[in-house]
């Protein structure tokens, strides 16, 4: 895995991959400075006559639910709709499912008309997309969630949509159904900036760009995880995110190598 890891990461930077994105106003400047900081490039093209002409000139799809307009309902469904029929990986990140209604109809919806490569939310999103009579309060999700009711729900999902979960937390939970793993990198202070979600989203689904599958998407956990830790500071939650930054431009193989650490579960 390691070595597939590296190879991923390297094809990015060789490539140099179109990344379409739609996503929110909240997270659209971090999202595409980490794009860029792994070597990808980042369109955050969101307008509806557009959307489909982008999309099938993109590697990959990242597609974000936070902040939801009308525009870029109409256009998240027109952009994954096209990647569908040019076979072009696409992330949907489910976000604020687990607290609206609108936004959980919305996903069903979704989904009857096209299935993403993988589908990304944190433990409550998931559980949400899983079990219709759960919900949370905001978009982050609820400590007090077990693990393994998340794997369970998380593989179940995989399996009957026959797709990729990711379900981001104090672990990250990435399955397809038949492989379950866990990883284990990450820090505290990443919850503590706004938009780091988001953030991971975007780099999963570059990734997937090079290799659309379960690997992919381990790449973009171990990545940011490590880059958290290797970012944490006493200074501030200001001086972190500048250093995250830092950390997802100049992270090396030695460093993933000697950091990494995922579970088979």
């Amino acid at each position: 895995m390691q070595q597939t890891i590296r190879n991923i990461r390297q094809t990015v930077r060789d490539q140099k991959p179109l990344i379409h994105c739609i996503t929110n106003p909240i997270s659209i400047h971090q999202c595409a400075n980490a794009i860029l900081a792994i070597g990808a490039r980042p369109m955050m093209a969101e307008h509806p006559k557009e959307a489909a002409e982008i999309t099938r000139t993109a590697g990959s799809l990242m597609l974000n639910l936070g902040n939801i307009t009308d525009a870029r309902m109409e256009s998240v469904l027109i952009s994954a709709e096209a990647a569908q029929e040019q076979g072009i990986p696409f992330l949907l990140d489910a976000v604020g499912i687990a607290c609206s209604t609108l936004r959980r109809e919305y996903v069903q919806g979704l989904l009857s008309r096209a299935v993403p490569t993988v589908i990304k939310g944190n433990y409550s999103e998931i559980l949400a997309l899983y079990q219709q009579s759960y919900h949370s309060s905001g978009v982050d999700a609820d400590s007090a969630l077990d693990i393994r009711t998340v794997d369970h729900a998380a593989a179940s999902l995989a399996r009957s949509l026959k797709t990729i979960l990711l379900a981001s937390g104090r672990v990250d939970i990435v399955t397809d159904g038949t492989r379950l793993y866990h990883i284990h990198n990450g820090t505290p202070q990443l919850s503590q900036v706004t938009g780091t979600g988001c953030l991971l989203g975007a780099l999963c689904a570059a990734y997937l760009s090079a290799k659309p599958g379960l690997e992919a998407v381990l790449t973009g956990c171990g990545v940011l995880g490590i880059c958290g830790e290797l970012a944490r500071t006493d200074r501030g939650t200001g001086t972190f995110l500048c250093s995250l930054m830092d950390a997802l431009s100049t992270l090396t193989d030695a460093d993933l190598e000697q950091h990494l650490i995922l579970t088979l579960d």
